[in-house]
């Protein structure tokens, strides 16, 4: 399989074969590894990636790489699939293709101190390319990317469609601030306006991304940084 070729601001390291992206990112920026490392992983039944960045911002500013890396897959997915195919984001990660769970984004930091530059986060991604489940008729609310009517989608072309769309959403960030990517992630969100598991209805996003949700006549938000996962 070939592999991906990245633009020049990214370097590419592949995975070992069964190796978690996420986790080989981890460790290799806790190592001092450089900011724009993009760990792959290609498999026949699944898509795995991770970005390492270096802020330069406190993390509740730097938490916008969560966003800003869906979207720039929404995009990317967008641009190649067939013009019927829908894809959607959860406010929590989930990556929805016609309205059912095809992947998620996730992401880590060094530190959880909200108002300290960390030295690294990272944003991994995963897809499912192909389902695996002997009966993949019984989970409707499931589904692969190949199974949607992207048979034609290559896994190193999405990534590397991925990277440039990212890329281009990082340079509108750095020049125009978080209100652009806001603009488009709220049009892309799932569940605006619908009720919530804990309670209450989710009204929408604050200017950082936290969830915003109306419980009754109080409103309250969950920040971003609630989805970091824990440094390995």
């Amino acid at each position: 399989m070939t592999q991906p070729v990245f633009p020049p601001l990214l370097k590419g390291q592949p995975a070992k074969a069964g190796e978690d992206p996420f986790e080989r990112a981890q460790a290799m920026a806790a190592l001092g590894c450089d900011a724009g490392t993009v760990v792959h992983n290609i498999q026949a039944d699944r898509l795995r990636v991770a970005i390492v960045f270096a802020p330069e911002v406190p993390l509740r500013d730097a938490m916008a790489m969560l966003p800003l890396c869906a979207v720039g897959f929404q995009n990317a997915l967008g641009a190649l699939a067939p013009p019927e195919v829908a894809v959607h984001l959860g406010w929590d990660g989930l990556i929805c293709v016609n309205g059912a769970k095809c992947g998620t984004i996730k992401v880590s930091a060094s530190s959880a101190e909200v108002d300290e530059v960390p030295d690294w986060l990272i944003v991994g991604w995963e897809l499912a390319l192909l389902q695996t489940s002997d009966a993949p008729g019984e989970t409707p609310d499931v589904t692969s990317l190949y199974d949607e009517g992207c048979a034609e989608v290559s896994a190193t072309q999405l990534v590397e469609s991925w990277s440039r769309h990212m890329l281009t959403w990082l340079n509108r960030w750095n020049e125009d601030g978080n209100a652009p990517l806001h603009a488009e992630w709220m049009g892309l969100l799932r569940g605006v306006g619908e009720p919530i598991g804990e309670g209450g209805v989710f009204l929408g996003t604050d200017e950082r991304f936290g969830m915003l949700i109306r419980d009754g006549a109080d409103t309250h938000i969950r920040p971003l940084t609630e989805l970091l996962e824990t440094a390995r």
